[in-house]
């Protein structure tokens, strides 16, 4: 009976395990062929971002939905593999993709558990899982696991799949793969990572939520001992390394991309172009951008715009605190701390300007609570640009008073300081005047703040700064440096439009009489400039700018075009000037300088127009070189006379500031590079009294220029052919240039002795004829319409 019974049990076994194969074979036989094809781990294409460089390499932005860094095997640290197998797959380099022992050990866990604690998962049936499966846990899912491990197994080598693991894994922090992960987590290389960085790491595939070393440090640091005892364990790494690892503190915090050059406008203009092109592929193929922007250039500018935004607005006073926290609604004791920490969460640093909230405020000390749990004690000098704030006369709305949000910042000097965000913007610009390549970028104070880009989109009127492209108009008609124009009262008459006059001042109301062309430009005269517009004729004007990139339609061909009524942007003012420093040829502004694929593959490459070589002329030589001799003067002698500070007798430009001070501006040259500043308000109101272009716009320029030019030789222009030199006869003595064919000084086109042009009036007399000889331009009898008139009634340069 025994023996029937085991006999019975044996074959019952033995017939179960047959069916069992069997059945096991039969379900392999109908699930691998309808397995997924492995192409896309033959042909592994991660979503990696698109990031913007400068012409130096340096990294200035980064788009796209993940954090990718792919890296090749044999380029990863041996440690910091060691440290995923020691985690994740001890056995790897020895299982056929399933380990057998692993699923013996799982099975029994999730038994003795009730429930499906563990799947025994290696390294190979984590990417199949990853690339192709959900992470539902069920049999057919494990099942379908281990069929496309043995698949990949017997499709790839080990490294090959441990380097699809290595990429493809994610590891919480919008970072997939561990280059990534290295960077969201610490700001490192994966070479530059310690032990015990990479034994944290190397713990999180198994819960990257629940093991964030951020989110949850007290369970990520459980799970880093643990990989660093397996690691000891495996002979991976020594005692002495184990006690090292384990007594070095943790520190994972969060982390940007290693972006660190601040050019988020110029990354901006590289996205937008970047997905015009390649549409939603921009994101995800790993598209390399190389910039033209010089990384110190940059630097420089972004220091000198904010730096001047920042003076000018210290002028207008502290305008009150940001915002307002009710700190009686707060808990007390450590989760106060916290509510602070989320409060100032949802506020951006902007630049060294920290957000902070006050805790106690009194007339000589204010106490406030800054990111980290740190106090900030601020008084004594720190307190001077905010004491008024702590007056308890104020509202309560301009008080600083304790919940009140404020900006600090460390004084050099060693001592905390109250400091507030400009309202004012700005914008700069420079390029390289041969070829266009723009070297630096700034678009506004803050791009966290106000992503609009002040230097591409802001379309605001020049004032005076577009005062060289009509007396370029005028040199071509006639006119030189030399001849005399009065500046003297104007009055047109516009009894078309309902008997309405325009009578332009300049900025100081006085009148100076008869004065060269040379003269009036560096005293930026309104009068003469006009006078020179009525003579060559507004149609041939807005003709002519076009040569400098203008378009007709944004200046109408009106007197105002004079006194720079027409709407510009930084970037074309940069473009126009340019035409005068490279000797009179047309460059175009470009950022990019080429474009790669993620392996470095050059897939397109700017090829710019070259002055002196394939740029088109787009004014006589002659031209450029006396309009720029004639800017030379407006920096020695005139309204830019604050840039000689820098020592230098090779710059040129001219100030411009608007009506009622809206825009001020300041555009300068030397025969190297073009720089363009601009300052106003988005909603145009006035500047105030220091709203000038040679007040608040110059310096930003010149603390550029200071740095850009240094150690750079100065550049002496000569004369191209067909200039006469006429040593002694310019300003103060200095030399005079004409057009050979313009020899002389042109009396007959000295216009209007009695102050009477062809076209207008004098305030005390009738309309007279204009004296024999004079030119009578298109633009002479042509008055403004009636919103062009309103316009320059008030115009200041």
């Amino acid at each position: 009976m025994l023996k029937r019974f085991f006999a019975l049990l044996a074959g019952l076994l033995v017939g179960g395990f047959v069916l069992v194969a069997g059945g096991a074979i039969i379900a392999v036989m109908l699930t691998y062929p309808r397995l997924p094809s492995l192409d896309v781990l033959t042909d592994y294409r991660p979503k990696i971002p698109l990031r913007v460089y400068s012409k130096q390499g340096a990294l200035i932005g980064e788009f796209g939905e993940e954090r990718r860094s792919f890296v090749r095997i044999h380029e990863v640290p041996e440690l910091m593999k060691q440290a995923i197998l020691a985690a994740e797959d001890e056995r790897f380099y020895q299982h056929s993709g399933v380990d057998y022992l692993g699923v013996m050990r799982a099975a029994l866990g999730n038994v003795v558990s009730g429930h499906a604690k563990s799947g025994a998962s290696t390294i190979t049936m984590q990417v199949a899982k990853n690339f192709f499966l959900s992470s539902e846990k069920t049999f057919t899912r494990k099942f379908n696991e281990a069929l496309l491990a043995f698949k990949i197994e017997h499709t790839l080598s080990k490294d090959q799949i441990l380097e699809l693991y290595f990429n493809q894994i994610y590891l919480g922090q919008r970072a997939y793969g561990f280059a990534a992960a290295a960077q969201a987590y610490y700001g490192k290389s994966l070479k530059e990572l310690s032990v015990a960085e990479m034994a944290m790491l190397a713990g999180l595939p198994k819960a990257p939520s629940a093991y964030n070393p951020i989110v949850n440090p007290e369970r990520a640091r459980l799970r880093q001992l643990y990989v660093l005892r397996r690691m000891h364990e495996l002979n991976f790494i020594s005692a002495a390394q184990l006690e090292a690892a384990r007594s070095q503190p943790a520190q994972a915090t969060p982390q940007g991309s290693e972006i660190s050059l601040p050019a988020q406008y110029v990354a901006e203009m590289v996205r937008q172009a970047m997905y015009a092109r390649y549409q939603d592929r921009a994101y995800t193929d790993g598209f390399k951008v190389y910039t033209t922007i010089d990384s110190q250039h940059q630097r420089w500018a972004f220091d000198a715009l904010r730096a001047g935004l920042v003076d000018y607005d210290r002028r207008l006073g502290y305008r009150g605190p940001e915002s307002f926290v009710d700190l009686a609604t707060l808990p007390s004791g450590e989760e106060r701390d916290e509510a602070l920490e989320d409060t100032l969460a949802e506020i951006r640093d902007s630049g060294d300007m920290q957000p902070a909230i006050v805790l106690s405020a009194k007339p000589d000390e204010v106490r406030a609570f800054v990111r980290g749990g740190k106090v900030a004690v601020v008084k004594g000098q720190g307190l001077s640009f905010a004491r008024r704030a702590l007056s308890p006369k104020l509202t309560p709305a301009q008080q600083i008073r304790p919940g009140a949000v404020v900006r600090i910042r460390a004084n050099p000097k060693g001592y905390w300081e109250i400091v507030q965000m400009p309202e004012v913007e700005g914008a700069f610009v420079s390029l390289d005047a041969r070829t266009g390549a723009i070297q630096a970028l700034v678009g506004g104070f803050d791009f966290n703040r106000r992503s609009f880009n002040h230097v591409t989109q802001a379309w605001r009127q020049p004032g005076s700064s577009f005062k060289p492209f009509i007396y370029s108009a005028g040199l071509e008609r006639g006119f030189t440096p030399a001849t005399m124009v009065n500046d003297a009262p104007l009055v047109i008459d516009a009894q078309s439009l309902g008997g309405q006059r325009w009578e332009p001042k300049n900025d100081d109301g006085k009148f100076y009489g008869m004065m060269t062309v040379r003269r009036a430009l560096v005293l930026s005269k309104n009068l003469v400039s006009v006078r020179i517009l009525m003579s060559i004729g507004t149609d041939y004007a807005q003709q002519y700018i076009q040569r400098f990139g203008f378009g007709a339609k944004q200046h109408p061909a009106y007197l105002t075009m004079a006194l720079g009524a027409g709407m510009v942007t930084p970037l074309q003012m940069a473009e126009g000037y340019a035409v005068f420093a490279n000797g009179g040829y047309r460059v175009r502004a470009y950022f990019v300088d080429r474009i790669e694929d993620q392996r470095g593959k050059v897939l397109a490459q700017t090829a710019p127009a070259v002055a002196g070589q394939n740029a088109p002329q787009a004014i006589d030589p002659r031209n450029a070189f006396i309009m720029t001799s004639m800017m030379r003067d407006v920096v020695r002698y005139g309204t830019a006379n604050r840039a000689m500070s820098l020592g230098r007798m090779d710059l040129a430009g001219k100030t411009g500031t608007t009506n009622e001070n809206r825009d001020a501006w300041f555009s300068g040259f030397n025969p190297n590079l073009v720089a363009i500043t601009w300052v106003g308000y988005d909603q145009p109101k006035s500047l105030g009294r220091y709203g000038y272009g040679g007040t608040v716009a110059l310096p930003i320029w010149i603390n550029y220029m200071a740095n850009a030019l240094k150690g750079q030789p100065e550049v002496e222009l000569p004369a191209p052919a067909g200039v006469v030199v006429r040593p002694g006869a310019g300003l103060r003595g200095g030399d005079e240039y004409f057009y050979e064919e313009f020899q002389r000084t042109n009396p007959e086109l000295r216009l209007d002795n009695s102050g009477s042009v062809p076209g207008a009036r004098r305030p005390d007399a009738g309309e007279e004829e204009a004296p024999s000889g004079e030119p009578s331009g298109g633009g002479g009898n042509e008055a403004p319409p009636q919103d062009a008139v309103e316009n320059v009634k008030e115009l200041l340069f």
